[in-house]
């Protein structure tokens, strides 16, 4: 298991944003950032330039993971990519299991990339097929079709040591029996890592709009639950188990990045719109790219935001984050982090209710909410969580 805490002998976590899509395509919400072509060398200078900013405050840590997220990735340029990578490994010492993802949509113009970008250095490919079935494609507005996007996966795992892929579910109409054999069909593609995320109304969303006028109709609160129990056990059947709340993998290939995250270590954010937690420091980025592009020629670094976090909100973010993680979290290092006690941390009455209905579990400074309990999680956090942000 990797270090929990937050010192210089925790692994670091890098996350390089790519904002652009080089078309208009329903991947991506910021239309703004579409280019019909983008100063390659500009920006891999200016990246490059970011990440000096970052490693430069960041000194003698061991780097444990790289993720370039973002518009699309995948269509960044595998010189850029690999320029990242070697300035990272002269930056920092590599994890010698350094895991390097990058997310993909599941098109075959990605697809066709994959293995120079794999040349590149990157060993995990995460991609986003969304549903394997063509009607669920194009209620969620994707580009590829079922076709294209299991060709996409062969071609990733192929080109790529470690592949993961995600799916939504609950959506309308979906029954048990369909995404049983939705889900049985994921599983035999072998990858070892899958993210299934329930579908989710936002307010001032096109799928809100619909909701409310009642051309669709989402799986209610019963028949979510039931989904979302059956694919836990599912996947724990299979061998891949939720080591997160809807996060599934087999032993060992869990995604260390975001484990990062969840953990609440370090984790340094270069490009447009880059978010980082550094040191007790929050970081953004400036999000719109242009701007990103002239604060990095003026002031060396791209950075819009940087401020201390109060340790009652470092608290209740570690807290929030780590109970969504079937480990759980470790009550004595967070209270520490919010220079507080376990009791000012944590409703510990609140907790030995929970405890008693079979929801959560502390096992000395351990807490974790228990499989029963991960099915409620939104309700468990608000009543366990006692410290606020200051």
């Amino acid at each position: 298991m990797l270090r929990t805490d937050t010192s210089t002998d925790a692994p670091l976590a890098l996350y390089v944003h790519w904002p652009f899509c080089v078309s208009k395509c329903p991947y991506c919400d910021f239309n703004s950032h579409v280019r019909e072509s983008v100063d390659q060398e500009a920006w891999r200078a200016a990246l490059l330039t970011d990440l000096a900013h970052e490693a430069a405050l960041l000194p003698g840590r061991t780097l444990g993971s790289i993720f370039f997220g973002g518009g699309t990735p995948s269509l960044m340029p595998p010189a850029t990519t690999a320029a990242i990578i070697d300035a990272a490994s002269r930056a920092w010492r590599f994890a010698d299991d350094i895991e390097i993802t990058l997310e993909a949509n599941p098109s075959s113009v990605e697809a066709a990339r994959f293995t120079d970008i794999a040349a590149a250095g990157v060993n995990r490919v995460s991609l986003g097929l969304q549903a394997l079935d063509d009607q669920a494609l194009g209620f969620l507005g994707r580009a590829h079709d079922v076709g294209e996007g299991l060709a996409a996966l062969a071609t990733a795992q192929a080109a790529f040591a470690r592949v993961s892929f995600d799916l939504i579910y609950a959506r309308p109409g979906q029954t048990l029996a369909a995404w049983e054999a939705e889900l049985a069909r994921a599983i035999g593609f072998g990858t070892e890592h899958l993210s299934l995320y329930q579908l989710t109304i936002e307010p001032g969303t096109r799928f809100a709009t619909e909701a409310a006028a009642g051309r669709i109709v989402i799986p209610d609160g019963d028949s979510a639950a039931d989904l979302f129990e059956m694919t836990r056990a599912i996947t724990a059947a299979a061998g891949l188990p939720a080591y997160e709340i809807s996060n599934h993998a087999r032993a060992g290939s869990e995604s260390r990045h975001n484990l990062v995250y969840w953990r609440y270590q370090d984790y340094a954010g270069i490009g447009p719109g880059a978010h980082g937690r550094r040191g007790g420091l929050a970081t953004v980025r400036r999000k719109k790219p242009e701007n990103w592009l002239a604060a990095v020629a003026r002031n060396q670094h791209g950075m819009e935001l940087e401020e201390p976090l109060a340790p009652a909100t470092r608290a209740t973010e570690a807290l929030l984050m780590g109970l969504r993680l079937r480990e759980g979290v470790d009550l004595a290092r967070i209270a520490q982090l919010g220079a507080t006690t376990i009791p000012q941390l944590i409703d510990l009455p609140a907790l030995e209710k929970l405890a008693a209905q079979g929801l959560a579990r502390r096992d000395g400074d351990r807490l974790l909410v228990t499989e029963a309990g991960m099915l409620l999680l939104d309700a468990i956090l608000p009543i366990v969580v006692k410290i606020d942000s200051e």
